[in-house]
């Protein structure tokens, strides 16, 4: 699944070519994908301007005067910008056409495995954070209000393994499979310990990894997993810096120990047993 880096990757990849721009037609090939699409969004979105995009966790925001328009790529989806005309494939299933200083330009959304979404939020209803699919997200952690304090204020009463309280995001948003495990190790935390018995100075080199990890994954443009690609058809390479991830029996880059994999909460974890205590 795409996770944070990845959205953000998309959401620089779309921003220059839909941002400012006039929505001139909406297409969706069927009733919706992990939800229904909104009956409604071409006649809502014809005519109107994009003023700019956003993201909030894993879910891209392209917000209007009146309203915003969220996306979430679900297990296998992308987004790319292409010419008009162009004809879909079997698995593009929602087009966005705006303006463009060359005539037109297409948003087209494909998602092989159906698990994304295409929703809207009108201005009408309240705040963006109060929608249902954001309400509950925690602080994000490129952002000011994330820090070490923040995760050791909020585990003390948590027996919950650190790497499945960091994947629950209700404290904080966005740090995917991936990029936990890579940030434990980093912090050099084993993934197993519970998040109520580790310090407030190891939280603050935690949060510092989690922040350092996920920027250096957005500057390499993502990981390829599985179906993602970037808007403009490459695919992110940070997987191959990954110290922990998917090296199952590996020697361990900094001290030669073989890396193990456990499951925990139905998902991979992979840590060193020697650097990660």
């Amino acid at each position: 699944m795409p996770e944070l880096p990845e959205v953000e990757v998309t959401r620089r990849g779309v921003a220059p070519h839909i941002e400012g721009r006039t929505v001139r037609a909406v297409v969706l090939r069927r009733a919706g994908l992990r939800w229904p699409f909104p009956p409604a969004l071409p006649q809502l979105l014809a005519g109107r301007k994009v003023l700019s995009t956003g993201r909030r966790g894993k879910y891209l925001l392209v917000h209007f005067a009146h309203g915003t328009l969220i996306i979430h790529l679900g297990m296998s989806g992308h987004l790319r910008v292409m010419a008009p005309g162009i004809a879909p494939e079997k698995h593009d299933h929602f087009d966005l056409e705006v303006d463009s200083p060359d005539g037109r330009q297409v948003l087209r959304m494909k998602d092989p495995r159906r698990f994304g979404a295409v929703l809207w939020h009108d201005a009408a209803d309240g705040d963006l954070e109060h929608h249902i699919l954001l309400r509950e997200l925690g602080v994000e952690p490129l952002e000011a209000g994330f820090s070490g304090k923040l995760l050791y204020d909020q585990t003390r009463q948590r027996s919950a393994p650190v790497k499945q309280v960091l994947l629950a995001g209700d404290i904080v948003v966005g740090v995917g499979n991936i990029y936990a495990s890579e940030s434990l190790f980093r912090a050099g935390i084993n993934p197993k310990t519970p998040a109520r018995r580790i310090s407030l100075a190891r939280y603050e080199k935690l949060a510092q990894a989690v922040r350092e990890i996920l920027a250096e994954a957005i500057v390499q443009g993502g990981s390829t997993l599985r179906d993602f690609i970037s808007v403009n058809g490459q695919s992110g390479y940070f997987q191959q810096t990954y110290f922990v991830y998917d090296r199952t029996g590996v020697p361990c880059r900094v001290c030669a120990a073989p890396i193990r994999q456990i499951k925990q909460g139905q998902r991979s974890t992979f840590y060193c047993v020697n650097c990660q205590k």
